[in-house]
């Protein structure tokens, strides 16, 4: 990755609290608009999602899902050029018990505040969306597939 492209990388992830979500549901796709955070170390994605939604039996049922996360349109920009990243990856259930939880709860919260009181409904949960692969699009023909570690490091984080 070169200099710009780091940069449209981290502005994209500093600036976007939101992301569509593709799980397979009863075998076909499924899209869905979830909030999610950065783990402070980059390993993973996390999301906080309610057992009444659609994606989260999807990911318990088959953990290999996808993550879009796409720069705010702007009039002047032509949609192709527009910075993008699709995260390819495995959702891992998080229980108050598993390793990392509070690291995760705390990067959630530190983003979605006003969610704290959802951490109390017992019908929520965090996952951990672990990337496989991503395809990081910064702009009109400038394509590149990273692995987890070179996307940790391009976003300035020590990888694990």
């Amino acid at each position: 990755m070169n200099p710009e492209q780091t940069q449209s990388l981290r502005r994209l992830f500093d600036g976007q609290r939101i992301g569509s979500l593709g799980t397979l549901h009863e075998g076909e796709p499924y899209v869905s608009m979830v909030p999610f955070a950065l783990l402070p170390d980059a390993s993973a994605l996390v999301i906080h999602v309610s057992q009444l939604s659609p994606h989260t039996k999807d990911m318990v049922e088959s953990p290999r899902v996808s993550l879009l996360v796409v720069t705010p349109d702007t009039a002047d920009t032509p949609a192709q050029a527009l910075a993008r990243v699709t995260i390819r990856g495995r959702a891992e259930q998080y229980a108050a018990s598993t390793p990392g939880y509070s690291a995760a709860q705390e990067a959630y919260l530190s983003l979605f505040p006003q969610a704290v009181s959802t951490f109390a409904l017992p019908d929520f949960s965090l996952f951990a969306i672990r990337p496989l692969s991503i395809r990081f699009i910064a702009g009109f023909a400038q394509a590149l597939t990273l692995t987890p570690t070179a996307f940790a490091t391009a976003l300035g984080k020590t990888p694990p």
